[in-house]
C-alpha cells in the first residue's frame, strides 16, 4: 500500500470518531476474471476522484480507510497521483482529489486517462461537480462530462466498478445565490443518468451524499465538510462500497 502519513490539525482530530464493524468481512476481491466477476487477489485498488472535497484534506477518506480496516478489509488500496494530508492517524492517503477542478474541464482535457494509467484502479468513487455548479455549468454538460469519464474508465478497465455521488449541498449564503438549487437539479438528474449507463459488467452505483447533510453543521464554510461532514460522507461511501466488494 502506498501510504503517506502526515500529522493532522487539532480541529480535524476532534471529529474523527471511527465506526467498527461487528464481524470481519471476507477478503476484498480484485481484478475481474474472464467472465466478468471480481476474482480474489491481494488487493482492490480504489480511486477517490473529485475536487477539494475529496482531496483537501478529504479526511472522510481517512475515516473510510479506517472503517474498511475495522471491517477486516485490510487489503483495500486507495490509489491516486496525489498524496493524502494529515488527518490525525496513519491511513492510506493516495487520492485523485484536485482542488478547484471542474469535472467538465477534466473530461474536456482528458486528464483522467493519464491518472488511470498511472494508478490502475479497480473501483472509482467520484464526488465531482461542485466547482461546475458554482461556475453555473448547466446540469446537462456536467452529466455529459460524467459520461466521458465513465467511458475513459471502461476503456482502461472494461469491468470498472463506479460509484458516483449525489454531491453534498452548498449553502447559498456562503457560496453563490443559485448554488443550492443547482446542486438539487444536478442530484435529481444523476440517478436517471446512471441507470442509462450501468451494466452488469461495469455497474454505476449512485451514492446519496446529499440527503441529511446539513451545511450549517456539516460544513465549515458552506461548501467543504467539517468533521461531522467527513463522518457522514465516509459512512455513505462505506455503505455503498462494502456490498460492492463482497
Amino acid at each position: 500500500m502506498r501510504n503517506r502519513f502526515l500529522r493532522a490539525a487539532a480541529h480535524v482530530v476532534a471529529g474523527l470518531a471511527l465506526t467498527a464493524a461487528a464481524v470481519a468481512a471476507p477478503q476484498l476481491p480484485a481484478r475481474a476474471d474472464a467472465g466478468g466477476e471480481l476474482a480474489a487477489e491481494d488487493t482492490v485498488r480504489i480511486m477517490p476522484l473529485g475536487d477539494s472535497i475529496t482531496g483537501s484534506p478529504g479526511c472522510w477518506r481517512a475515516l473510510l480507510w479506517a472503517d474498511l480496516s475495522e471491517a477486516g478489509r485490510t487489503d483495500a488500496d486507495f490509489v491516486g497521483t496525489r498524496p493524502g494530508d494529515g488527518c490525525g492517524f496513519e491511513y492510506d492517503g493516495d487520492n485523485e482529489g484536485h482542488g478547484g477542478f471542474l469535472v467538465t474541464d477534466v473530461a474536456r482535457r482528458g486528464l483522467l486517462v493519464d491518472w488511470l494509467d498511472r494508478t490502475d484502479p479497480d473501483v472509482v468513487m467520484m464526488h465531482f461537480g461542485t466547482n461546475d455548479v458554482w461556475s453555473a455549468v448547466p446540469t446537462g454538460q456536467v452529466l455529459e462530462a460524467y459520461g466521458t469519464l465513465v467511458s475513459q474508465m471502461r476503456a482502461h478497465n472494461p469491468r470498472m466498478r463506479i460509484l458516483v455521488a449525489q454531491i453534498i449541498p452548498m449553502d447559498p449564503d456562503r457560496s453563490c445565490a443559485e448554488c443550492g438549487e443547482r446542486v438539487r437539479d444536478l442530484n435529481a438528474a444523476i440517478p436517471g443518468w446512471a441507470a442509462g449507463l450501468s451494466t452488469r459488467r461495469s455497474p454505476v452505483t449512485v451514492v446519496d451524499q446529499w440527503t441529511g447533510f446539513d451545511t450549517d453543521t456539516d460544513t465549515y464554510d458552506g461548501v467543504h465538510p467539517s468533521a461531522s461532514g467527513d463522518r457522514r460522507i465516509a459512512d455513505r461511501w462505506r455503505e455503498a462500497l462494502l456490498p460492492l466488494l463482497c
